[in-house]
Protein backbone atom coordinates (compact mmCIF):
# COMPACT_ATOMS: atom_id res chain seq x y z
CA UNK A 1 0.00 0.00 0.00
CA UNK A 2 1.24 3.62 -0.53
CA UNK A 3 0.11 6.96 -0.44
CA UNK A 4 0.60 10.15 -2.14
CA UNK A 5 3.84 12.00 -1.36
CA UNK A 6 1.86 15.64 -1.23
CA UNK A 7 -0.45 14.07 1.75
CA UNK A 8 2.96 13.18 3.00
CA UNK A 9 3.88 16.41 3.02
CA UNK A 10 0.98 18.19 4.47
CA UNK A 11 0.77 15.67 7.17
CA UNK A 12 4.52 16.58 8.31
CA UNK A 13 3.98 20.51 7.53
CA UNK A 14 1.24 20.43 9.28
CA UNK A 15 2.93 19.68 12.64
CA UNK A 16 6.17 21.23 11.52
CA UNK A 17 7.08 24.37 14.04
CA UNK A 18 10.53 25.75 14.03
CA UNK A 19 12.58 22.98 12.07
CA UNK A 20 14.82 23.17 9.89
CA UNK A 21 13.51 21.09 6.70
CA UNK A 22 16.20 20.05 4.09
CA UNK A 23 14.49 18.50 0.80
CA UNK A 24 15.83 17.02 -2.47
CA UNK A 25 14.43 15.85 -5.96
CA UNK A 26 10.42 15.49 -5.80
CA UNK A 27 10.12 16.90 -1.82
CA UNK A 28 11.34 20.67 -3.18
CA UNK A 29 8.45 20.69 -5.40
CA UNK A 30 6.13 19.30 -2.76
CA UNK A 31 7.34 21.14 -0.33
CA UNK A 32 6.70 24.63 -2.14
CA UNK A 33 3.86 23.77 -2.88
CA UNK A 34 2.28 23.00 0.57
CA UNK A 35 4.16 25.38 2.24
CA UNK A 36 4.99 28.44 0.32
CA UNK A 37 8.11 30.43 0.74
CA UNK A 38 10.13 29.15 4.01
CA UNK A 39 12.99 30.76 5.79
CA UNK A 40 13.75 27.61 7.29
CA UNK A 41 13.72 25.32 4.17
CA UNK A 42 17.14 24.55 2.58
CA UNK A 43 16.61 22.96 -1.35
CA UNK A 44 19.15 20.58 -1.99
CA UNK A 45 20.04 20.59 -5.40
CA UNK A 46 22.37 19.25 -7.92
CA UNK A 47 23.60 16.77 -5.48
CA UNK A 48 21.40 13.89 -5.84
CA UNK A 49 22.05 11.70 -2.75
CA UNK A 50 23.69 14.38 -0.19
CA UNK A 51 20.54 15.96 1.55
CA UNK A 52 20.92 13.07 4.66
CA UNK A 53 24.93 14.55 4.88
CA UNK A 54 23.48 18.40 4.47
CA UNK A 55 21.32 17.38 7.21
CA UNK A 56 23.65 16.14 9.68
CA UNK A 57 26.11 18.59 9.07
CA UNK A 58 23.43 21.13 10.65
CA UNK A 59 21.80 18.80 12.67
CA UNK A 60 25.95 18.92 14.46
CA UNK A 61 25.34 22.54 13.34
CA UNK A 62 22.74 23.56 15.26
CA UNK A 63 21.91 21.28 17.96
CA UNK A 64 19.27 22.95 19.52
CA UNK A 65 17.34 22.70 16.72
CA UNK A 66 15.13 19.86 15.13
CA UNK A 67 16.31 18.96 11.59
CA UNK A 68 13.92 17.42 9.14
CA UNK A 69 15.49 15.59 6.21
CA UNK A 70 12.87 14.54 3.15
CA UNK A 71 14.52 12.71 1.31
CA UNK A 72 13.91 10.08 -1.67
CA UNK A 73 15.10 6.29 -2.43
CA UNK A 74 16.67 7.19 -5.13
CA UNK A 75 19.07 10.04 -3.39
CA UNK A 76 19.51 7.56 -0.62
CA UNK A 77 20.51 4.60 -2.59
CA UNK A 78 23.20 6.85 -4.31
CA UNK A 79 24.57 7.14 -0.34
CA UNK A 80 23.81 4.49 1.24
CA UNK A 81 27.40 5.63 3.50
CA UNK A 82 25.37 8.35 5.05
CA UNK A 83 23.34 6.06 7.12
CA UNK A 84 26.35 4.58 8.71
CA UNK A 85 27.81 8.12 9.45
CA UNK A 86 24.82 10.04 10.40
CA UNK A 87 24.14 6.74 13.56
CA UNK A 88 27.90 7.34 14.25
CA UNK A 89 27.21 10.95 14.93
CA UNK A 90 24.29 10.23 16.56
CA UNK A 91 22.64 13.76 16.45
CA UNK A 92 19.56 13.27 18.90
CA UNK A 93 17.85 16.51 16.45
CA UNK A 94 17.66 14.79 12.90
CA UNK A 95 14.64 12.96 11.32
CA UNK A 96 15.58 11.27 8.13
CA UNK A 97 11.78 10.89 6.25
CA UNK A 98 12.75 8.86 2.91
CA UNK A 99 10.05 8.92 0.35
CA UNK A 100 10.04 5.30 -1.31
CA UNK A 101 8.32 5.83 -4.54
CA UNK A 102 10.70 3.01 -6.18
CA UNK A 103 11.50 5.35 -8.84
CA UNK A 104 13.86 7.95 -10.13
CA UNK A 105 10.97 10.74 -10.29
CA UNK A 106 12.97 13.47 -11.64
CA UNK A 107 15.31 12.56 -13.67
CA UNK A 108 11.78 10.69 -15.88
CA UNK A 109 11.13 7.93 -13.96
CA UNK A 110 13.17 4.66 -14.22
CA UNK A 111 12.60 2.24 -11.38
CA UNK A 112 15.09 1.77 -8.83
CA UNK A 113 16.97 -1.34 -8.95
CA UNK A 114 15.37 -3.72 -6.86
CA UNK A 115 12.55 -1.51 -6.52
CA UNK A 116 10.11 -2.48 -3.85
CA UNK A 117 12.91 -4.90 -2.65
CA UNK A 118 14.99 -2.75 -0.71
CA UNK A 119 13.82 -2.48 3.19
CA UNK A 120 15.19 0.54 4.21
CA UNK A 121 14.01 1.04 7.56
CA UNK A 122 15.81 -1.84 8.21
CA UNK A 123 19.03 -0.96 6.67
CA UNK A 124 18.60 2.34 9.03
CA UNK A 125 18.44 0.51 12.18
CA UNK A 126 21.22 -2.07 11.04
CA UNK A 127 23.82 1.11 10.19
CA UNK A 128 22.61 2.43 14.32
CA UNK A 129 19.66 4.44 14.29
CA UNK A 130 18.06 4.52 16.94
CA UNK A 131 14.24 3.92 15.82
CA UNK A 132 13.15 3.55 11.99
CA UNK A 133 9.82 2.89 10.89
CA UNK A 134 8.21 2.46 8.05
CA UNK A 135 4.63 3.85 6.94
CA UNK A 136 2.54 2.81 4.17
CA UNK A 137 -0.74 5.43 4.55
CA UNK A 138 -1.18 8.58 5.62
CA UNK A 139 -3.35 7.96 8.78
CA UNK A 140 -0.14 5.53 9.99
CA UNK A 141 2.11 8.47 9.63
CA UNK A 142 -0.31 10.75 11.32
CA UNK A 143 0.00 8.42 14.39
CA UNK A 144 3.71 7.53 14.72
CA UNK A 145 4.65 11.52 13.61
CA UNK A 146 4.62 12.25 17.96
CA UNK A 147 6.73 9.63 17.94
CA UNK A 148 9.17 10.26 15.71
CA UNK A 149 9.48 13.71 16.21
CA UNK A 150 10.10 13.40 20.32
CA UNK A 151 12.37 10.24 20.12
CA UNK A 152 16.35 11.60 20.44
CA UNK A 153 17.83 10.96 17.25
CA UNK A 154 18.98 10.17 15.43
CA UNK A 155 14.97 8.81 13.83
CA UNK A 156 14.49 7.64 10.73
CA UNK A 157 10.76 7.23 8.72
CA UNK A 158 10.47 5.21 5.43
CA UNK A 159 7.30 6.44 3.76
CA UNK A 160 5.93 4.54 1.22
CA UNK A 161 4.53 7.01 -1.61
CA UNK A 162 3.55 6.91 -4.82
CA UNK A 163 5.21 8.55 -7.24
CA UNK A 164 4.45 11.74 -8.00
CA UNK A 165 5.04 12.25 -11.89
CA UNK A 166 6.99 14.71 -13.76
CA UNK A 167 8.01 17.69 -12.20
CA UNK A 168 9.35 20.59 -13.56
CA UNK A 169 13.44 20.83 -14.24
CA UNK A 170 15.23 21.20 -10.91
CA UNK A 171 16.03 25.37 -10.70
CA UNK A 172 20.13 25.98 -10.42
CA UNK A 173 21.50 28.57 -8.24
CA UNK A 174 18.19 28.25 -6.04
CA UNK A 175 20.45 26.33 -3.27
CA UNK A 176 23.11 28.49 -2.84
CA UNK A 177 20.70 31.28 -2.54
CA UNK A 178 18.61 29.79 0.15
CA UNK A 179 21.66 28.52 1.92
CA UNK A 180 23.04 31.99 2.06
CA UNK A 181 19.39 33.19 3.40
CA UNK A 182 19.46 30.11 6.12
CA UNK A 183 22.80 30.63 6.79
CA UNK A 184 21.95 34.21 7.75
CA UNK A 185 19.01 33.59 9.84
CA UNK A 186 20.71 31.09 12.05
CA UNK A 187 23.28 33.91 12.74
CA UNK A 188 20.82 36.19 13.76
CA UNK A 189 18.98 33.07 15.83
CA UNK A 190 20.59 31.87 19.39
Amino acid sequence: MTFPSREAIRTIAAVRTDQIVITTMTAVFEWDAVVGADPLHLPVIGAMGKASSVALGLALAQPRRQVLCLDGDGSLLMNLGSLVTIAGAAPPNLVHFVFENRVYNITGGQPLPAAGKVDFALMARAAGYPLARTFTHQAQLEQGLPELLSTPGPVFACLQVEPAGPQPKLPQGRMRRHFAALQRLLAEQP
